[in-house]
């Protein structure tokens, strides 16, 4: 079993920026893909983005510019950096990754517990 665990969440003002971190227990290049969703109170879980083995990255519409992913594989680790946060960021985040597949349409067979991010003045 893969364990994926977030780190990194909080609270920022509009405008801000944060660094989510997920550090999987396997070799992260033993995941075809892994990234990151996010759902907002009220709202369906949503696509934020993800990476693949050759670090090539596929994002949710309109984040791409605004955040960005990247992967350490010595550590582990997947990054998400969020710039240029605004209330509608709002949302527990979590990491997600699986064996064979893409994330992008639908989310693969491991999750994060998740954290929490608030954009709020």
């Amino acid at each position: 079993q893969v364990q994926l665990v977030e780190s990194g969440g909080g609270l920022v003002r509009p405008g801000g920026s944060l660094r989510l971190s997920c550090t999987a227990s396997v070799s992260i290049n033993s995941l075809y893909a892994v990234g990151w969703y996010r759902q907002a109170p009220g709202k369906k879980r949503e696509f934020v983005a993800c990476i693949y083995g050759d670090g090539k990255a596929n994002y949710g519409s309109s984040l791409k510019g605004v955040f960005t992913i990247s992967k350490d594989d010595a550590k582990n680790t997947v990054d998400l950096q969020m710039d240029s946060l605004n209330v509608e960021d709002t949302a527990v985040y979590y990491c997600n990754a699986d064996p064979n597949y893409t994330i992008l349409v639908r989310p693969g067979d491991y999750w994060g517990q998740g954290t929490q991010v608030t954009v709020s003045s």
